[in-house]
Order: C-alpha cells, then structure tokens, then sequence
C-alpha cells in the first residue's frame, strides 16, 4: 500500500531497526523525518533514503526531554508538514541487577524508552484526530513481556509501552487511529553485538527459526501496520522473535 503524501516520523533512525524502519517508510512512498539524537547521526540514513528516489529529512531530539520534543514537532511540521505515522523506536539498555542499579540508570531508561512516547504521542495525535486519520506504531521487547534477569528498568519501561497503547488504542480508535507495538527479539543491531558468543549461541539453538532476526525483519512488521491492509488492527502486540518464547 502506498504511503504517498504521508509524512512519517521515526525516532532512534540513525542505525539498526530505525534505519531499517526509516528506508522502509520511504520505499513505501512516505515523506520520512529521521530523528536522531543529532541530526547529523541520521544524516546518512537520509542519504540512503534519497539516493533510492525517496524523501527524508535528518532532524535531532532528545526524546526524553519534553522541550526537545516539542520542538522537533514544531521543526518536522514547519518543514514537511504534520506526521500522520509515528513509530517511536527510539531507546537505550543501562543493564544491572537491581540492588546495584543507580537512580541515574534507572530515570534515563524510563525518560528515553517510555517517557518520550508519551512526549511525542501527546504532541502528535492532536492533529491526527483533526485528519481522523493516523498511525502510532511503539516499538517494544520481548523482555517488556517476559522480562529479563539484570534489566528490570529496561523490562519496566518497554512492558509500559504496552499498557500504555492499549489505552491509547481504546482513546483514538473513534478518530480511525490505529495504535499498536511491535516487541522484536534479539535482532541483530549494535545493542546486541556485546552478546557474548555462548548467549548468542543459546539464543539461535532456542529459536525455531535458527537465527538472530534482522532489523528488515522489524521494518516489514511496522510497514504492514502502517498500510490500510492493518487498517482494522489496534491495540496488539505482535512479538517479531522467530518464535523465542513459544
């Protein structure tokens, strides 16, 4: 399905899923606003992008800071026009057991991986509803719904992104937004490359598929979600693990 005269705004774009999820969008027509923390880290996705025949533009943000936030959509509105397709990717790992974590480790996950969907979700669907039309695609883990040993605020802040768009599937359903996660396994990016080789071998020996996924595998999901073929899905949680945790 074509994404024509939609503009689309991926946070986390500079590398990995979000790259992945920024080249995709554009394949599919979208007008893509690649946010990194510098717009210069998504400087070479946007190249990729154009040199393709697509249309992008490299903003920076700090997600997790609500000023720097606002002023993105005030940046990407002025400069190609209101998202109608959010996918907040953006997010970071400070791993610990929990009797060693320190505060500081534990506000910086929660700000970045779950405070700035509710910033950015805030800001965004207001003008969504004028449309009545939208997408918020969140992305998640497998550990917000399984949990993980050593992450317990990495755990909290993504099982949170779940709780938090089914609600705001059931809030914008009436206004025909759709609103849903997509919680990805271990795929293979630079958050996972410190995996040791033994915990990479346990995880492609447990999963059905018999490898790590690729960020095109998140990318396609998020695709199909933003498509009016997905126009009937919302409030769903769709686990893209080469089947991890069955």
């Amino acid at each position: 399905m074509s994404l024509e005269w939609k503009v689309a705004l991926v946070t986390g774009a500079s590398r990995g899923i979000g790259r992945a999820i920024a080249l995709q969008l554009a394949q599919d027509g979208a007008t893509v606003a690649c946010a990194a923390t510098k717009a210069e880290n998504a400087q070479g996705t946007v190249e990729a992008i154009l040199s393709g025949g697509g249309k992008a533009h490299a903003f920076g943000v700090n997600v997790g800071d609500l000023s720097s936030v606002d002023q993105l959509v005030k940046d990407v509105a002025s400069s190609v026009g209101e998202p109608s397709i959010v996918v907040n990717n953006a997010g970071i790992t400070r791993d610990g057991l929990l009797m060693r974590m320190s505060d500081e480790d534990w506000n910086a996950v929660i700000q970045t991986n779950l405070s700035s969907i509710f910033y950015l979700a805030r800001a965004l669907t207001r003008p969504m509803m004028k449309a009545r039309w939208g997408r918020v695609i969140n992305v998640s883990s497998v550990i917000g719904i399984h949990g993980g040993a050593g992450q317990a605020n990495y755990a909290a802040a993504k099982s949170g992104i779940i709780g938090f768009s089914k609600s705001l599937a059931k809030e914008l359903g009436p206004r025909n937004i759709t609103c849903n996660v997509v919680a990805p396994g271990f795929i293979e990016t630079d958050m996972t490359a410190d995996l040791t080789e033994d915990m990479r071998a346990f995880c492609v020996d447990k999963c059905p598929l018999g490898r790590l996924g690729a960020p095109e595998d998140i990318a396609g999901v998020v695709s199909f979600l933003t498509s009016d073929s997905a126009s009937f899905i919302t409030g769903q949680v769709i686990e893209v693990d080469g089947g991890l945790f069955l």
